[in-house]
């Protein structure tokens, strides 16, 4: 629970998937790294479990709707007249719901609002009297205009939402940038940073040491049925763990299947494979990234943000494409064997949010001064 002894802040985090609450919880973590008195009141929908297993009880989440994002069919395709339609009931912001949460911020005794990627929160902010810290490889009304000529109407949002990302006190870009600002400071990928050796992650997931841990991950969309009946062709070297696979099916004795909320923190997992599949997502090409791990990737050819992540992994990380196609057959494992074999880059600098963490702490105290 907060005191006056800690630095509250208010953190409002975009419900579009997990990846920005993974990078949100990478930016909280680090500082309290820095700083022991930083405590986080939470604005979302994302689940508070998927925080605790980083902040522990350093925070407290409040059930907010704080964006719309993309609404999505599958985790490749998305919903563009669904998130129009949303979006016409969500914005522009109403005053009432604005006022509100300012009140509430000024009650917790918050001293900093940060966005990621939460349009809200700066709206809120101001309302509040309070600066607004924005962290973004993508913002809304870029993503929005891209489907204008389908869809005239995101264009009065993609305004709306233009004029009021420009208004973010402290404007910090992460690397996948999917468009460069001026002026602006940009780090480098921001992830959670694993807590345990690989060897000890290996070793509570039951791998055995000789094995070569292949992970899959995506919400389970790549576990068809075609993998277990072609399991047979899978070397004895290598096994196949599927992060967020449906445990009721039945699996080889060379697979692991974990639940979407797993009992092993999920960047060990990442930095404990010897490579790792899955959609081209910040979080995942960021953990990655960080681990060093080869990345067996699956771009998302009608979300705009994809083909800058696609370059950057090109140029920076030991990757392969796949595409859902792979795996309808028996030739995946082929692929697998090839992404084995890529050669892994030397190792990454200094994690993003670490230096997001930094920004923000001399950011507050000259602002406090």
């Amino acid at each position: 629970m907060a005191t006056s002894s800690t630095l509250p802040i208010a953190v409002f985090v975009t419900p579009h998937g997990f990846g920005h609450a993974a990078r949100a919880t990478a930016v909280m973590d680090a500082l309290r790294r820095r700083d022991d008195g930083y405590f986080f009141e939470i604005f979302t929908t994302i689940p508070g479990w998927f925080f605790e297993d980083s902040l522990g009880e350093t925070f407290r989440r409040h059930e907010v709707i704080t964006d719309i994002g993309m609404v999505q069919r599958d985790p490749f395709h998305e919903d563009a007249a669904a998130t129009l339609t949303r979006l016409d009931d969500f914005l522009p912001f109403p005053a009432a719901l604005v006022a509100d949460l300012a009140a509430t911020l000024r009650r917790l005794h918050c001293r900093l609002v940060l966005c990621d990627i939460a349009p809200l929160g700066i709206a809120v902010a101001q309302a509040a009297g309070l600066p607004a810290v924005l962290v973004e490889n993508f913002t809304w009304d870029w993503v929005y205009r891209s489907y204008v000529n389908a869809h005239p109407g995101f264009a009065r949002h993609g305004d709306y939402l233009a004029r009021l990302f420009r208004q973010a006190d402290l404007h910090i870009q992460t690397e996948p940038v999917c468009r460069r600002r001026r002026n602006r400071p940009c780090t480098g990928p921001a992830s959670r940073p694993p807590r345990n050796p690989a060897a000890v992650t290996r070793q509570r997931l039951g791998i055995p040491p000789d094995r070569r841990l292949v992970v899959i991950t995506g919400g389970g969309i790549l576990w068809p049925p075609t993998i277990a009946l072609h399991a047979d062709t899978v070397p004895d070297y290598i096994h196949l763990l599927v992060c967020g696979g449906d445990e009721s099916t039945p699996a080889p004795p060379n697979f692991t299947l974990l639940p979407h909320r797993s009992p092993v923190y999920h960047p060990d997992i990442m930095a404990a494979a010897d490579a790792v599949i899955g959609k081209v997502g910040y979080s995942t090409l960021a953990e990655v990234y960080h681990a060093g791990t080869p990345f067996g990737y699956l771009p998302r050819p009608h979300f705009i943000e994809s083909r800058p992540l696609v370059r950057f992994i090109r140029r920076h990380m030991a990757g392969l494409p796949f595409t859902r196609a792979d795996f309808a057959g028996d030739t995946w494992i082929e692929k697998i064997r090839r992404l084995l074999q890529v050669p892994v880059p030397p190792p990454a600098g200094t994690n993003g949010a670490v230096e997001i963490a930094a920004r923000i702490h001399s950011f507050l105290l000259e602002y406090d001064r």
